[in-house]
Order: C-alpha cells, then sequence, then structure tokens
C-alpha cells in the first residue's frame, strides 16, 4: 500500500519539496515587453510576495507597471497552493502613483482611459481575489499609490510612512483615487485629504481606519509575514468564501446583509473544512484543512518506509504536525493507521 501511495504522486519523486522555497514565479505568465518587468513575484508555503520593483520612477504606476501587477496576482489566483498575496516596494517610495509623462496630451484619450481604466480592474481584483491581499508600506504613498494601499484587505505600514492624495496641487483631482479612499476612512478625513493635498502620518492613518497595523520599519517585514503566515496556515476554501461574502454584504441594508451571512454559514457548514475543524474541536486535536490532505498521507507513507528521512528532511512543524502523536491522532481520527502498513 505504501508503494501504491508514491506512485499516487507521480514518478518525480521528492524534488518538487527540494526546490528553492523563494523561487520567482514562471516568466510566462507575464508578457515582458522590451526591458526588465516593473514587478517581480516569489512565492513560498503559500505566500506571493509581489514587489513594485521600480524605484528609479518612485514605483510610479505606469501603465505597464500596472499590467505587470494584474498579471503577477492574475497568475494561478485559483491555485490551492496560493494562499495570500503581499504587495511590497523597492526604494523609500510605496507609489507615487501614475506616471504623469503618460497623461500629457502627448498621448490620446484613449491611452489615457486605457491607464485609468486598467487601474481601476487591478484596484478591483484585488478585492474580487479568492485570497486575502496584505500591502507592506515601507514609505510614501501617494494618488493611485494610496489608493492602492486602500484597496488591499490589510495594510501594515512602517512608522516612517506617509500617505495622500496631492493631484489637486497640480491639477488633476485624485477622483479614481477617492473610491478606495472614501470606502477605508471618514468621509470628513477622505475629503479633507483630496481637497489639500496634505499628507498624513502612519499614526494617523491607522487612527482613521486607511491602516491595520503601523510597527518600527526593522519589525514590517517580520509582523507582515507573521500576518501572512497565520492566514497560510488556515483552510483556504473557508478564507476565501469569508472574504467573498464580507464584500458582497457591506452595501447592503441590514437585514440582507444577515440573509445573505446566514446562508454563508450554512454553506460553509457544508464545506469539508467546515466539518474537519468543528470535529477537531470537539476531539481536540489540530484541524488538517484540505491543502494539508495531501502532505499528510504522503508524510504518514513516508514515516512506515523511511522515518528517519521523513522527519529529517520533511520538518513535521511546517505541516502543523509538531509531534509523532499528533500525526498519528490525526491519522486516527481520519480513519487512517499510521502503522497499518507495517
Amino acid at each position: 500500500m505504501a508503494a501504491l501511495g508514491l506512485r499516487a504522486f507521480g514518478t518525480k519523486g521528492l524534488g518538487w519539496l527540494r526546490r528553492n522555497p523563494w523561487a520567482p514565479l514562471s516568466a510566462g505568465f507575464c508578457n515582458r515587453g522590451p526591458g526588465p518587468r516593473p514587478t517581480s513575484a516569489r512565492q513560498r508555503e503559500g505566500i506571493r510576495n509581489i514587489v513594485l520593483s521600480d524605484p528609479k520612477k518612485r514605483n510610479a504606476l505606469s501603465l505597464a507597471m500596472l499590467k505587470s501587477l494584474q498579471s503577477d496576482l492574475l497568475h494561478e489566483a485559483d491555485s490551492k497552493d496560493l494562499k495570500v498575496v503581499i504587495i511590497s516596494a523597492e526604494g523609500p517610495v510605496f507609489s507615487s502613483g501614475h506616471d504623469l509623462k503618460e497623461l500629457t496630451d502627448e498621448q490620446s484619450p484613449d491611452y489615457h482611459a486605457e491607464v485609468f481604466q486598467t487601474c481601476s480592474e487591478v484596484m478591483m481584483l484585488i478585492q474580487n481575489h479568492p485570497v486575502p491581499v496584505i500591502a507592506m508600506v515601507n514609505g510614501l504613498a501617494t494618488a493611485a499609490g494610496c489608493q492602492l494601499v486602500a484597496s488591499c484587505d490589510i495594510a501594515v505600514a512602517s512608522d516612517k510612512s506617509s500617505f495622500a492624495t496631492p493631484g489637486v496641487n497640480i491639477g488633476l483631482f485624485c477622483s479614481t483615487p477617492a473610491v478606495a479612499l472614501g470606502r477605508t476612512v471618514p468621509r470628513k478625513v477622505a475629503l479633507e485629504m483630496l481637497f489639500t493635498g496634505e499628507p498624513i502620518s502612519a499614526q494617523e492613518a491607522l487612527l482613521h481606519g486607511l491602516l491595520s497595523k503601523v510597527v518600527p520599519e526593522e519589525q514590517l517585514e517580520e509582523e507582515t509575514m507573521r500576518i501572512a503566515k497565520k492566514i497560510a496556515s488556515l483552510s483556504r476554501p473557508v478564507v476565501s468564501l469569508g472574504k467573498a461574502t464580507f464584500y458582497k454584504q457591506l452595501p447592503q441594508d441590514l437585514r440582507t446583509a444577515y440573509y445573505l451571512t446566514s446562508q454563508t454559514m450554512v454553506d460553509n457548514v457544508a464545506l469539508r473544512d467546515g466539518q474537519e475543524g468543528i470535529k477537531a474541536f470537539i476531539q481536540k486535536r489540530k484541524p488538517i484543512w484540505s491543502q494539508d490532505l495531501v502532505m499528510f498521507f504522503l508524510t504518514v507513507i513516508l514515516l512506515n518506509i523511511m522515518p528517519g528521512y521523513c522527519e529529517k528532511r520533511f520538518h513535521l512543524e511546517t505541516i502543523h504536525l509538531c509531534s509523532r502523536k499528533e500525526l498519528s491522532d490525526n491519522a486516527a481520527a481520519l480513519g487512517f493507521s499510521e502503522n497499518q502498513n507495517k
């Protein structure tokens, strides 16, 4: 049975477990065009880190940047291996907003329309994405850059960060950034930012709800990863259902919101992971979510074949099975005997 189980995972063996954990995503999923891509993306243990990588241009959201970001977000978005996305940036500016050189009359109105339409699509994609999207901000975020932060599900920033919608100062009111900003902070705060263009500090942004957390710069990555790892350890189907329902109920009246969410709770209970979580709680054990089942049973099989190798190479704690006893308990709860092959 053990040999059969291993064959079920294919003939490539275990090499996929030893690949570079922060390997870049395949270059083929995005049209590169001339020059380097303005974003980079790497994924490890369900966490995709998308980096705005054009610090010389203050990570301006040019059309190329927007399309690259859109591609990075869409790449295998429905894969069960993707649990959470982090958007960060190189350099002292998270993003300065649109590239103003693209908005002069040297470009056609059709081109201008494409810029703003693409930007709007990216912002809506973040909200409609099946997994949570976290902004990790270390520096200045202005105009569409501030819009990007406001559009993310969670935003963590360093205490040196600041936020502004300064378009009014150059004769271009931040109307599209106002959509995300006005849905994130109180109306009067949003309008003061929009009418004056003056920046607010990270602490002010936290106070008004633009940010989830503010931490010292040296703790930014650690805190962001802590949140991301926590989300990644949970059931993707449950988190995805919860995110979609949260945004769906927001614009509804109270009665409709409760009707929609009550039905979602029924659907959630019917999910395999919903039942697994409830039973695990009652049985006082750790749940094994659907995305972890393959790794779980592979580990059970390998413990029968080569226990020393398995415990050394695969570090059971990485799949939340911290002891041999817990492994046995979970296997038994799922009707699988760890020792049935012996």
